[in-house]
């Protein structure tokens, strides 16, 4: 295929999002992880699945990343995953080091990649891909907005009982509790849910999203999400590959826009071949931009966290 895609990390989100990508016929894929054999044993197992599904990916498990060079985009879930009582911020200072390994790895090899950032805590994690890769700010993002907003189209699926494909969500600010989901702009075939639903069900869903990911760790009690994280990833790449142009909530860096400055926060961009092609800017109420002031301002204090870290 002429489509390369590199997906650091061969964990739960890391080896689901290969399989994602393989399957889908998007582009060959490189798995790359520090344990050995478990990138080779997995892309084995991807590729011995491949007669089945019927596709002619060409999957690669490495634990180094010469194999990666000339990658389209760099998809990195490389870190400790959450556990149960620990918020994304617990993680912050070890896979701050981790990140800052990868991205220079990656960079090395790949100089034209798009960065979609997958671990936690994400909007932190972004800045220092950024930094380290001293990549154009269209090139890395976060994979936050595209995730929390299937989380809020399935819940508003489940209440409604409707077909998701009907569902449409925005979900903006940071990757955590104080993400801002917006009832308004969230529709079903085009209706808004503030029609469809009344408001104490709709303060309820916006409320089971922003928990959305504490929800699973305290179901699993061993791990985090992976199945829609790795889908929410795949979805930005394929944007990206097929130069889609879709309008997708992402966590990209904002310099003014929505009244931030150096920060990454989850915005609806418009994804295509140069990755982040523009950022809409959607009007807010006086309710909407205090709640993403105030989740821009949580994402700020986590870049404060790094700026004092020896990582």
């Amino acid at each position: 295929m002429d489509k390369k895609v590199t997906v650091v990390g061969a964990g739960n989100v890391g080896a689901t999002a290969a399989q994602r990508l393989a399957e889908k016929e998007l582009c060959d894929v490189v798995l790359v992880d520090i344990i050995e054999g478990v990138p080779q044993g997995k892309s084995l197992d991807l590729t011995e699945a491949a007669p089945i599904e019927k596709h002619d990916a060409h999957l690669t498990g490495t634990n180094d990343y010469d194999a990666s060079a000339g990658s389209d985009i760099v998809i990195i879930t490389a870190g400790i995953p959450r556990k149960p009582g620990m918020s994304r911020d617990d993680l912050i200072s070890t896979n701050a080091g981790i990140m800052k390994n990868v991205t220079k790895a990656v960079a090395q090899k790949s100089p034209d990649a798009v960065l979609i950032i997958v671990s936690n805590p994400l909007d932190a994690m972004c800045h220092v891909a950024y930094e380290t890769s001293g990549f154009p700010k269209n090139r890395v993002m976060g994979m936050a907005g595209v995730l929390d907003s299937a989380r809020f189209r399935a819940f508003i699926s489940m209440e409604l009982n409707v077909s998701v494909e009907n569902t449409h969500a925005f979900v903006l600010g940071g990757h955590g509790d104080t993400m801002v989901p917006l009832p308004r702009y969230s529709t079903v075939a085009g209706i808004p849910i503030t029609e469809l639903m009344a408001q104490d069900r709709i303060d309820a869903l916006v409320a089971r999203t922003a928990n959305g990911g504490a929800e699973i760790v305290s179901l699993l009690k061993t791990g985090s999400a992976y199945y829609a994280p790795a889908s929410a990833a795949v979805e930005m790449a394929e944007s990206i590959l097929k130069d889609k142009k879709k309008i997708l909530p992402c966590a990209a860096y904002l310099d003014g826009e929505y009244g931030l400055k150096g920060l990454f926060i989850g915005v609806p961009v418009k994804l295509g071949a140069n990755g982040i092609e523009e950022i809409i800017e959607i009007s807010l109420t006086d309710d909407e931009t205090a709640a993403l002031q105030k989740s821009a301002a949580a994402v700020a204090e986590l870049k404060d966290v790094l700026a004092g870290i020896d990582y």
